[in-house]
């Protein structure tokens, strides 16, 4: 993919950009993002989101040209005299005692403290007074994500479902050895988190003029949780960007690699990418 970009040789422009479409169910997203920095030097901001499937969590496509796919990503390389405006943000709260991640395969959660993941799960939602069924677990997921302890706050991972032995499959991996809670939001901080992240991408292109166009990413699972209510957050991006017209849709997770930040993929999560004229 990077062999491609012309940016890595060409100087010509002042910023280099790309937006990445990914097949997130193929896992190694991070990791992925990884490889990326390094084989572009750290030189590219890079913004998007996985694939969906219409939340079946089966099987996701991302396309080229004619040509559409599975275990694969793709890139728009964006070069430009004029920098991006990404913005990112997140409405959740730590709601749980912090959990150390004892046991871990890749987006597998295998255990917290030493017991099956599932079971803290179990404990949670009886001390909140909530329902949780390891068989139909995600009208409880969807309400309670998984935050990843960071220097910079919380990564949030969604759960997917609960296999047998008590692990609990993520949407995307959760290292072995960090810190994490359970997390919780409502329909307001949702909208907050939008506002957060469009105020923040308009702030990086108000010296370059008016927008031209805006990208807006979120999570299907804050779409599946919302139901109608999510034209409130649509509502409020369109009331910050004023004009400016915008596009995009809810992703199986979204990636976010700017300036200052490199925790690479969320969940859960509001990204917006601000094109200036």
């Amino acid at each position: 993919m990077v062999k491609t970009f012309r940016g890595t040789s060409d100087s010509t422009y002042r910023y280099r950009s790309a937006l990445l479409l990914t097949d997130a169910l193929a896992g190694y997203t991070e990791e992925f993002l990884e490889h990326l920095t390094v084989a572009t030097a750290g030189r590219y901001q890079v913004f998007g989101g996985g694939a969906g499937d219409d939340a079946k969590f089966s099987k996701t496509h991302v396309f080229c040209g004619g040509e559409a796919v599975t275990d694969a990503a793709v890139a728009l390389e964006i070069l430009s005299n004029k920098a991006l405006g990404i913005g990112v943000s997140h409405g959740w709260e730590p709601a749980s005692q912090p959990m150390l991640v004892t046991e871990a395969d890749g987006a597998r959660i295998v255990s917290l403290n030493s017991a099956p993941a599932a079971e803290l799960f179990e404990d949670y939602a009886e001390s909140k007074g909530q329902t949780f069924d390891s068989a139909n677990p995600l009208p409880f997921f969807l309400h309670n994500i998984i935050g990843i302890e960071t220097p910079d706050g919380f990564k949030l991972r969604f759960p997917l479902s609960v296999q047998a032995g008590g692990a609990v499959v993520c949407a995307a991996e959760v290292p072995v050895g960090s810190t994490v809670r359970i997390m919780s939001t409502s329909d307001k901080s949702a909208g907050e988190a939008a506002e957060r992240a469009t105020k923040a991408a308009l702030h990086q292109v108000a010296s370059q003029g008016p927008p031209a166009l805006a990208l807006f990413f979120d999570c299907a699972a804050t779409r599946l949780r919302m139901g109608k209510g999510f034209d409130s957050e649509i509502n409020v991006v369109a009331d910050e960007l004023g004009s400016t017209q915008f596009i995009g849709c809810n992703t199986y997770g979204q990636v976010a690699r700017v300036d200052g930040q490199f925790s690479g993929f969320h969940n859960c999560t509001a990204v917006i990418c601000i094109i200036p004229e």
